[in-house]
């Protein structure tokens, strides 16, 4: 092995690599956190029911409008509303301010990523395996959605550093203090996500026991404590909420959305065996490359404490994952820690030095792999969209891509750890090119803040009465208010038939092109002769529909 680069010898110590982390992780993880608008669908629906939350007061019943929004529990909702309040702001609190948790938790699990690392090994090790994490696609996206995903990571990733010190241990006597630790960890995954964290940090405890044959080192937990610490935790919310519902939620999170997503796939996201496996390929970049470097030295370390915890925290929930129906990217993320701890570990003691060439070209290719889609999406998606690619974001994802041909040819010398640096820098830039340019840049996509925006302007009052027809994004309720109206297009020629006390233009109805017929055969049967004040088109993102819609206020009465 020959001797470590100079910023591993600089940055790899206790007192700096935790650091050099937190400003990694800002780089990567905050262009876009105020620019991009609401991602629909799942983003907006938490953040509006959240902004519910402060406009009712009620913190216990998940709402969205008026519908029960019974898939998730209480925890990301009370984060958030706990982030607008803490910031000053209230129910009108901007985006951001609903993003704010899960960009501090993607901050803990870099961080946490190095804590659970150094259990193992010496801080060269988890300087890596936090770096790949912190670059990893995934990780970034999800640290910028008003969702749970990126606050479950967190949790879980502290739950299994503290699990990974209990089983280093060996101990029969309790270790209070990391028992505290793991158990309100699972507490708090289990109030943002339901079971998920449970089954993850389980199937580890019970791989380990099944490797190591040894049973008794699970008693440093304490579990006869830390069971009914986690139950207090969890449970005055749980039985808050089948009071509330009458056992409703249970039947909706439980029944539907969590057994339902195991039996078939929901919401067009089926998907086969395997399939994690192939989008770990883009969605863990770019860690594939270099975890194909570290394959061989990890499978002769295979007996190691290290890549034991490593193989017994991946293998037995990605079999789990790849088995459920219903698939999506973020599922396997919880899982991105495992792989990074036990390929730092390899890299630091030279597998990339000791690579064959067949596996050099293979994870030089790899490391291509994403900047090369990047800077295609980024050119190609514009134009398909009819906008013109915005120049900064290609030049950005450009030097992106040369960024990581120098990383690649780094690993084609067998040099990875000289890569990583090159191939961080690539994620950075590439960060900066889509989420600061090119995703703002795609103005046809963002269809509800150009709608709320042309509402302001034709509305002649503060606070304008909306009917939405045929457009029903969530992204739009969180936007414009949550009295927002979602009504079929005769119900909307109603709408504006109703009180006409209301100032002219103070109550507008938004009419996709395809119910207007409807709307203006209404209105002729009310009486009405609407007036178009404008139109906003675009694209719907989800499924990629063309949206023509228009603005009407109610104008005249028919002659």
């Amino acid at each position: 092995m020959g001797p470590k680069p100079w910023w591993l010898r600089l940055f790899a110590h206790d007192a700096i690599a935790p650091l050099l982390l937190l400003l990694a992780a800002l780089v990567l993880f905050v262009p876009g956190q105020w620019t991009v608008p609401p991602l629909d669908r799942d983003e907006p629906r938490f953040t509006q029911a959240s902004k519910q939350m402060l406009e009712t007061g009620n913190f216990v019943d998940i709402r969205l409008q008026d519908e029960p929004r019974y898939k998730k529990p209480i925890g990301i909702y009370w984060l958030q509303v706990l982030s607008a309040k803490a910031t000053g702001y209230g129910a009108e609190a901007p985006l951001w301010v609903y993003r704010l948790p899960s960009l501090l938790a993607g901050l803990s699990v870099v961080l946490l990523t190095y804590w659970t690392a150094r259990a193992f090994a010496a801080p060269p090790v988890a300087l890596v395996a936090g770096l790949l994490v912190a670059a990893a696609l995934i990780v970034g996206v999800e640290a910028r959605l008003g969702k749970t995903d990126a606050t479950l990571f967190a949790m879980t990733v502290l739950a299994q550093g503290a699990l990974a010190r209990l089983f280093l241990a060996d101990n029969r006597e309790p270790r209070w203090g990391l028992a505290l630790v793991f158990w309100t960890a699972l507490a708090g995954g289990v109030l943002i996500k339901g079971p998920v964290i449970l089954m993850v940090v389980g199937l580890t405890v019970a791989a380990l026991m099944l490797l190591t044959r040894r049973l008794a080192w699970f008693r440093a937990a304490a579990p006869l404590f830390g069971l009914p610490w986690m139950l207090l935790l969890i449970l005055p919310w749980f039985v808050a909420i089948w009071i509330a519902t009458d056992g409703s939620f249970f039947q909706e999170a439980v029944g539907r959305d969590l057994l339902g997503k195991v039996a078939e796939g929901q919401e067009s996201h089926g998907a086969p065996p395997l399939t994690h496996l192939a989008a770990m390929l883009a969605v863990f970049w770019p860690l594939p490359a270099f975890l194909l470097l570290a394959a061989p030295r990890i499978w002769a370390s295979r007996h190691s404490k290290l890549v034991l915890f490593a193989a017994a925290w991946f293998v037995p929930s990605w079999i789990v994952f790849e088995l459920v129906a219903t698939k999506l990217p973020h599922y396997t993320m919880p899982l991105l820690p495992a792989l990074a701890i036990a390929a730092a570990a390899a890299l630091v003691d030279g597998a990339g030095e000791t690579a064959g060439r067949g596996l050099r070209y293979a994870a030089a290719g790899l490391l291509l792999l994403l900047p090369v889609a990047i800077l295609g999406a980024v050119i190609v998606a514009p134009i398909t969209l009819g906008v013109w690619p915005s120049p900064p974001g290609v030049v950005l994802c450009g030097f992106a891509l040369v960024l990581a041909g120098w990383a690649a040819s780094c690993l084609l010398k067998g040099a990875a750890l000289q890569a990583l640096p090159r191939a961080i820098a690539a994620m950075m830039v590439m960060t900066g090119g889509v989420w600061g340019f090119s995703g703002p840049a795609l103005e046809t996509i963002w269809v509800s803040p150009r709608l709320a925006a042309a509402i302001d302007q034709t509305a002649t009052c503060p606070t304008p009465e909306v009917a939405s027809s045929g457009f029903s994004e969530p992204s739009f309720v969180f936007l414009q208010g949550t009295e927002t109206r979602l009504v079929p297009g005769e119900a909307a020629a109603t709408f504006l038939k109703e009180s006409p006390s209301v100032p002219d233009a103070c109550r507008i109805a938004v009419v996709e092109k395809r119910q207007e017929e409807a709307f203006l055969a209404a209105a002729a049967s009310l009486g009405l002769v609407p007036d178009l004040r404008g139109r906003v088109e675009g694209v719907n993102i989800n499924g990629g529909r063309k949206l023509d819609l228009g603005l009407y206020v109610a104008g005249s009465a028919a002659q």
